[in-house]
């Protein structure tokens, strides 16, 4: 508690304090008394099934459905937001359905996904919610994606990161300048949450980065972040360059041309990282993954759908033996480009 008899809420690196009745920068986080609660918790914004390569995950159960649900609110302040009306609300009306976590669980289970998948808006704000549903997941043997920015203290990442299989991380960029004026948040605590993850968390992790045109797409930073990875996080943590679309507060920019996601990946292909894409346009070569022993297509992409797959059922390469770093059980799910909304009944 702060001297002034505020109290002050370390799950982010934002610390905000708060008298009573206030609410944190996130919007879903307020003190009532002497606690702080989280008053989403058991409400969702909706559920989908999902590719998981639409998370995107290109390493981790390739093929297979993911139950994708999100909350409201966002502890970040992304000028370039794509879910800004979840992430960006300041109505919990939007949240209509109610779902206990063996509910979300159960539901998983039933619809044959391989696992759950917290998105839309990050999951670090809803931390006690995505806990308890992980819980629940592993007890029926459905797995847990993050989708998250990484925006969240040394104090609570533990609990966050355990409670993962895999994790998606948003590298939104490689400057406090971009991180300051386009997210409202700093780059710091992001680097030393990405190392922790990839290093002792143990959960699979692959990095995503929205290019932006003139903001962060520039040759040299690319270059820097690259080698960053490589000597913080390794050669095997896959990293995905995705195309920016005008939305939210940036409709005066023009989308990011092919060119550019091309040319980020060839630069950090040549730093040393060996399992790069780009995403949200349709680049079959550039989307497909390959051998890092013998240089073989071992699994060929068409947008999420799987075309063509020379691996075993423990990811190694058909041609050389190789193993493909991920997590990999068995043969690729079928499961494709579909989106399938779900209502889930019974809290």
């Amino acid at each position: 508690m702060a001297e002034d008899g505020r109290i002050v809420c370390d799950l982010c690196p934002r610390l905000c304090a708060l008298r009573d009745g206030q609410r944190g920068m996130c919007f879903v986080r307020m003190r009532e008394g002497d606690h702080l609660v989280l008053d989403t918790y058991g409400r969702s914004s909706g559920f989908c099934i999902d590719p998981i390569e639409k998370k995107p995950l290109n390493h981790f159960l390739p093929g297979t459905p993911v139950l994708s649900f999100g909350t409201a609110g966002c502890n970040l302040a992304c000028k370039f937001c794509q879910n800004h009306e979840m992430s960006k609300s300041r109505d919990t009306d939007l949240l209509a359905q109610e779902a206990s976590p063996e509910t979300i669980a159960r539901a998983a289970r039933n619809a044959g996904c391989r696992s759950v998948a917290y998105t839309y808006n990050d999951p670090v704000i809803f931390l006690e919610y995505a806990v308890d549903i992980a819980e629940a997941c592993r007890a029926r043997g459905v797995k847990n994606v993050g989708v998250t920015a990484a925006y969240v203290t040394e104090e609570a990442r533990a609990e966050f990161f355990g409670a993962m299989d895999a994790v998606n991380i948003d590298l939104k960029g490689f400057t406090d300048r971009f991180y300051r004026r386009l997210t409202g948040a700093e780059l710091g605590p992001v680097l030393d949450n990405i190392a922790y993850a990839v290093n002792e968390a143990g959960c699979w992790v692959e990095l995503t980065v929205l290019l932006i045109p003139g903001e962060n797409d520039a040759v040299g930073e690319i270059e820097e972040m690259s080698r960053w990875i490589v000597e913080t996080c390794g050669q095997d943590v896959p990293v995905h360059f995705t195309a920016f679309r005008p939305d939210h507060r940036m409709m005066d920019r023009d989308a990011t041309p092919v060119e550019t996601l091309l040319r980020a990946r060839a630069v950090a292909k040549e730093a040393g990282i060996r399992h790069v894409y780009i995403g949200n346009v349709n680049h079959d070569e550039a989307q497909s993954s390959y051998c890092a022993g013998c240089g073989a297509r071992v699994i060929e992409r068409d947008w999420h759908l799987i075309s063509d797959w020379k691996l075993d059922g423990q990811g190694r390469c058909l041609d050389c033996g190789t193993q493909m770093p991920g997590v990999f059980d068995g043969p690729p799910g079928t499961w494709g480009r579909k989106r399938q909304p779900v209502h889930l009944i019974g809290a």
